[in-house]
């Protein structure tokens, strides 16, 4: 008899637990949350920074998927389809087209998958689609604006930087990707930065290096060809391509027999900054991808867990409920460090 009262008592304990359990459902279902983040190009350098971050925030918590677009949209559109089949929670973007952002937000939103871009701005009216949308970036005209003043710190106090002692900045742009808001916003912004200053300026040549050290070569290399020692500043709209330039006037004799090139780039990375400590690259803009990647996986996170990012449970500002901006900051060379 007393083995049947003990038996009973168990049963009522064993059901009472399952009842508790049942009350907490996100105990059961953390292990079942994941993270896509579908990327536009692994090659790029600064995006490869923010991939580590995001990998570095994802340990020990919510796993992440990472795909690759290889620049191709319409692989992303895929890639963003079959993150969604296969039941992420939250996807991440950082997108090959930005003008394309509309499409991936319908399709999201179609299926309650909640959305955070990353470094390629969509246009606010896509943005506004949907709460369920974030974008974690950084200003692209504070960069131009930093840019510029670097640019402007080496003119104005090393006269030897006109060559042909004409009082006006022959200059060259090694621009970003076309239509990319960084590419238009960075130029800009440099260009006025540099008049504000009261630097006369004559442009002889613009071209594209798509954000690769490739497309920053074959540019400089063809401004070289055509202007040769008129050039008297090279501004990129990226490290890569600044690197690439840095190459292509090496090989023609720059920084040795004929002299140093002022080359301003963006984004700060490690090989960036291995080329500020050189010598060789006048000044960059830190283009902080590590925060960018935290900033990003803590609000997928957030998200995730059915919770709504605010600045207190993501560590950042959110501005209009959509937005977090990270800082940049310049970094001179060791030629303005002096």
């Amino acid at each position: 008899m007393l083995s049947f009262f003990l038996n009973e008592r168990m049963k009522r304990l064993f059901v009472l637990l399952l009842l508790v359990l049942s009350l907490f459902p996100s105990c059961n279902k953390q292990e079942e949350l994941k993270i896509g983040v579908a990327v536009y190009d692994f090659n790029d350098s600064f995006i490869s920074e923010v991939r580590k971050a995001i990998i570095a925030c994802s340990e020990n918590d919510i796993p992440v998927t990472i795909v690759d677009a290889g620049g191709r949209q319409q692989k992303q559109n895929e890639q963003i389809e079959q993150l969604i089949k296969e039941g992420y929670s939250v996807i991440i973007i950082n997108s090959v087209d930005r003008t394309a952002s509309g499409v991936l937000i319908d399709k999201c939103m179609q299926n309650d998958v909640p959305l955070v871009f990353i470094n390629r701005e969509p246009v606010k009216d896509d943005m506004a689609k949907w709460d369920e949308v974030y974008y974690v970036g950084a200003r692209a005209e504070d960069s131009g604006r930093m840019a510029g003043e670097l640019m402007a710190s080496y003119w104005l106090t090393h006269p030897e930087a006109d060559k042909n002692n004409d009082g006006v900045m022959q200059y060259v742009v090694i621009k970003g990707e076309t239509g990319h808001q960084d590419t238009e916003l960075r130029t800009e912004y440099f260009i006025e930065t540099l008049l504000e200053k009261n630097i006369m300026l004559e442009k002889l040549h613009e071209d594209t290096g798509d954000w690769s050290r490739s497309g920053g070569y074959d540019a400089m290399s063809s401004f070289i060809l055509h202007s040769g020692d008129r050039i008297e500043a090279v501004f990129a709209n990226n490290d890569d391509m600044a690197l690439g330039a840095l190459e292509a006037l090496q090989e023609n004799g720059y920084f040795s027999s004929k002299g140093f090139v002022p080359v301003i780039g963006i984004d700060g990375t490690p090989a960036g900054k291995a080329a500020l400590e050189n010598g060789m690259l006048l000044g960059t803009v830190f283009n902080d991808a590590e925060n960018q990647g935290r900033a990003a996986y803590n609000i997928a996170k957030m998200l995730a867990e059915g919770k709504k990012p605010t600045s207190e449970n993501i560590g950042y500002d959110i501005i209009d409920n959509r937005y977090v901006w990270i800082p940049y900051r310049p970094l001179p060379g060791i030629i303005l460090s002096r």
